[in-house]
């Protein structure tokens, strides 16, 4: 990836990709396009926040790599990597998809995949085969939802959510891994920072049984661009079935709406009809499909 201030014009006036290793330069160029959809824009808006405030070795030792694209004066797309993780790329035409791929596999890039909107993904890891000769596998389907009008749950399992505090810090730990495990798609960050993080900010919520045992867990991001989004929802396998999931996730997100967020959305795995059906059921709407595929 390009050190340095550097653009690349496609031959079919596709626009130009300012690529960059600088956070300051990519958040200038283009922290207004991302903060103009922040629900399409969620995972970049947390991610480069996230790299603003814990620092660019975070989710991995890699150096951050950034993207933008611009055309007649205006932020079109940009895509964000923290090795050795994904490319995640906003929307893109099939045109600006076979570009972008065309451009990084100039440059010598190895991608172990892409996440984004269906049709971006499809399109770019369509492109990133025929000029790069790997192997593509779609790796999951996802759909992003929006909270509408939140209903609660009724009746409430038993027991009451709490905040997380440091003497869950182990639990917590072990839940991200298992959670980590059970969507399919690993984790991005080690579990004692993840865990550490997320005690620091509050940012976990744990629903207790009336003996004060946790049951269930469910995550939120910090608020960035008046969104927040739930994560990391997760319940033990041998507690599942009684609601648990559905009342933290219904407390979690009433207290991201107390707290100011303006949108509060999440993703799911559209291969798990119950999360799916849970999530509607608690008031979110879809607002997309995602794809994420890998390259071996």
């Amino acid at each position: 990836m390009d050190t340095h201030t550097d653009t690349d014009t496609a031959a079919t006036g596709a626009g130009a990709w300012h690529l960059t290793r600088e956070l300051d330069d990519f958040l200038t160029r283009a922290g207004a396009f991302l903060r103009s959809a922040p629900a399409l824009h969620t995972v970049p808006l947390t991610v480069t926040e996230t790299l603003r405030t814990q620092g660019p070795d975070v989710y991995g030792e890699g150096t951050p790599e950034f993207g933008v694209l611009g055309r007649d004066g205006q932020v079109r797309a940009a895509f964000f990597r923290t090795p050795p993780h994904w490319l995640n790329v906003t929307g893109l035409t099939r045109e600006d998809a076979e570009e972008l791929a065309a451009r990084l596999a100039r440059l010598g890039q190895r991608l172990p995949g892409v996440n984004s909107d269906r049709d971006t993904a499809e399109a770019f890891a369509e492109a990133w085969r025929r000029h790069t000769g790997v192997t593509v596998r779609l790796r999951q389907r996802q759909r992003l939802y929006r909270l509408g009008t939140l209903t609660v749950p009724e009746p409430a399992p038993p027991g009451a959510p709490r905040v997380a505090g440091e003497a869950d810090r182990e639990l917590l730990m072990r839940w991200h891994d298992e959670f980590g495990a059970a969507v399919g798609l690993g984790t991005v960050r080690g579990s004692a920072e993840w865990a550490d993080a997320r005690i620091r900010g509050g940012g976990v919520t744990l629903w207790e049984s009336p003996d004060g045992t946790p049951v269930a867990m469910a995550g939120v991001t910090p608020r960035v661009a008046g969104q927040v989004r739930v994560a990391s929802v997760y319940t033990p396998a041998p507690l599942r079935g009684r609601g648990y999931a559905g009342a933290v996730t219904a407390e979690v997100s009433r207290a991201a709406l107390a707290s100011g967020a303006d949108e509060v959305v999440l993703f799911t795995d559209l291969a798990n009809p119950t999360s799916n059906g849970l999530y509607q059921r608690i008031g979110y709407r879809p607002v997309g499909d995602f794809a994420v595929y890998d390259f071996t």
